[in-house]
């Protein structure tokens, strides 16, 4: 089925990609190009392999035919729900943590290219792990 039209609107804001993963990860993890499948939870801090944020509710779904065990959309643009680890404030750069499947801010001095998932949209004033929203893609 085609469909040809002048515009959508959506309720949800991500375009999401459907990937083979490790495991059946919630959404809001982190997670990384690697494993036994195309992507696994996220482990290392400012890991350049990272692949970005698994989706809560995709507005656009592609592959959306992939078929298996353990199929997560993983959000290739937009807004989304994320694991994030504080300190954090509105616009902060946001990679992979050492802590499994959770963002943090970027410290400059560790930057690589393809390290960076996103910016936040949300405060986390101490060190505690949240879910707040981020802003992925192009950033």
């Amino acid at each position: 089925i085609n469909f040809y039209g002048v515009s959508t609107h959506a309720r949800y804001a991500d375009l999401a990609y459907n990937y083979q993963a490790v495991d059946n990860y919630e959404p809001g993890t982190v997670v990384s190009f690697g494993g036994t499948r195309e992507v696994t939870i996220s482990t290392v801090s400012h890991d350049t392999t990272v692949a970005g944020v698994i989706s809560t509710n995709p507005a656009h779904l592609m592959n959306g035919a992939l078929r298996g065990a353990n199929v997560v959309p993983l959000a290739l643009q937009g807004r989304v729900p994320c694991l994030v680890r504080g300190p954090v404030n509105k616009g902060t750069l946001l990679v992979a943590s050492d802590t499994p499947g959770v963002a943090q801010a970027l410290d400059p001095n560790l930057y690589q290219p393809g390290c960076v998932i996103g910016k936040s949209l949300g405060t986390i004033a101490n060190d505690s792990v949240q879910t707040i929203e981020v802003v992925v893609g192009r950033v």
